[in-house]
């Protein structure tokens, strides 16, 4: 008898975004992953998954040194409401969410950055 699938939890989306967003020179990212490690709740109780991103992380105002970082809180919020993309292509995941967040003009550090992963803004 087919079950059904288990609900993603925080803690995979989190832990999805790091990966899209992974680069070495981002101790941010090492930081989120290892304050939603033991996030297990379902994304979908999480009531707002950015204000809990800045209880967990201070606002994103800190984040101007590491767009990565940025990224990655972005790519939280856009795949807590579309959990069906989990397994997206990250070129594709990094496109939608700069979208979702930023509109066609993302900071400058977010645009620049995105740059260097391949990505025109």
């Amino acid at each position: 008898m087919p079950t059904e699938p288990e609900p993603v939890t925080l803690a995979q989306v989190v832990h999805r975004a790091v990966e899209v967003c992974e680069e070495s020179s981002s101790e941010g990212l090492d930081e989120m992953l290892e304050r939603f490690e033991d996030a297990d709740e379902p994304i979908a109780a999480v009531e707002d998954v950015e204000e809990r991103l800045n209880e967990r992380l201070g606002p994103p105002d800190f984040d101007e040194n590491d767009a990565a970082l940025t990224m990655a809180r972005a790519l939280t919020v856009y795949l807590a409401h579309r959990r069906d993309e989990l397994g997206e292509d990250p070129v594709e995941l990094l496109v939608l969410a700069s979208r979702a967040e930023f509109g066609p003009h993302p900071p400058e550090h977010v645009a620049r950055w995105l740059e260097l992963q391949g990505i025109a803004v």
